[in-house]
């Protein structure tokens, strides 16, 4: 999979396609075959260059994941836009899926750069990042997007998008515990808040009643790597690590922030090195702290697949 770490670069030149925003389409129009319908609520829709504006816009609430894509070109490209259909079900409004047929939107296509497909693209706040740019398996695609909105929780990014069809949305009060998981609410509140011992404490309580909840597990992990890099000096720290290779501390410090700058196989690194030269307790305080980072980023990801090998490499 070709996979780049969430960020939030400087905006696409959208002009060319700006105009007034089309209305709403009906319920259930413009959905994808399967993505409504039958009482499931939709959090699909199809792109044109009549409502992409209004697409756009909509990333001012929460994320919109834009998937460009030829059935006729590229088969398998069409079937990741309805993969991503399906999971913007799972993830209930977490993020809108906009499925953009290059073929029937080529002034979509110029505007963005597109240069190959399938191309997915993250929109947040109207602002445009490369997420992926290869066809991948459903569950590939799914842990992908799990990584990606535990990223945007400790950013306090927590807003969900509205059903666009389907089933009727329910009373004041009721469904309330289907819309949202509860078993989450607490630890991302605690992250939203900036309050990453609360949410370590949270994250802590679901793992321990559930070892097996890998999500759980995920957001534990990440939120101590925020709880460990609060109030550094990233400046500070990059000095003091490239002052002190072997210092086991100042390393895996500076391992914390790479991932959380998105230099993800840079962290990983770091730390495999770390264990390669050292010995004893160090070496195996390094490799803990390298497999914890496995564990926020997830164990399915393609880079810490790389990274265990490496590590094993450098073990043995």
């Amino acid at each position: 999979m070709t996979q780049q770490p969430f960020s939030r670069p400087g905006a696409i030149d959208l002009s060319a396609l700006k105009r007034p925003a089309a209305p709403s389409p009906a319920p259930g129009a413009g959905a994808p075959a399967g993505a409504a319908g039958g009482g499931i609520a939709s959090y699909a829709l199809e792109v044109t260059e009549q409502n992409f504006q209004e697409v756009i816009e909509r990333s001012m609430t929460a994320p919109v994941l834009l998937v460009l894509f030829s059935r006729s070109r590229m088969p398998e490209s069409g079937q990741l836009a309805d993969d991503l259909a399906t999971l913007s079900g799972e993830f209930e409004g977490r993020f809108l899926a906009g499925l953009v047929d290059v073929d029937a939107a080529p002034q979509i296509a110029q505007a963005m750069q597109v240069q190959s497909i399938p191309l997915v693209v993250a929109i947040l706040d109207g602002r445009p990042a490369p997420l992926l740019q290869d066809v991948v398996p459903l569950e590939e695609l799914r842990t992908a997007l799990t990584q990606v909105m535990q990223q945007l929780a400790t950013q306090g990014m927590t807003a969900r998008h509205q059903p666009l069809s389907g089933a009727a949305p329910a009373a004041a009060g009721e469904g309330d515990e289907e819309a949202v998981d509860p078993r989450y609410a607490a630890a991302e509140d605690a992250l939203a808040a900036n309050d990453f011992d609360g949410a370590v404490a949270e994250y802590q309580k679901l793992v321990t009643a559930n070892p097996a909840d890998a999500e759980a597990a995920a957001g534990l992990a990440m939120a101590k790597v925020l709880q460990r890099t609060q109030g550094v000096d990233p400046a500070a720290a990059r000095a003091a690590a490239d002052g002190a290779p072997d210092e086991l501390d100042a390393q895996t410090l500076v391992a914390d922030l790479d991932l959380l700058e998105g230099r993800v196989d840079e962290a990983f690194g770091r730390l495999v090195e770390l264990v390669r030269r050292s010995a004893g307790d160090e070496r195996n305080a390094a490799r803990e702290h390298l497999l914890g980072l496995f564990a926020a980023v997830g164990n399915d990801d393609p880079r810490v697949l790389k990274g265990r090998q490496s590590l094993a490499s450098a073990l043995f």
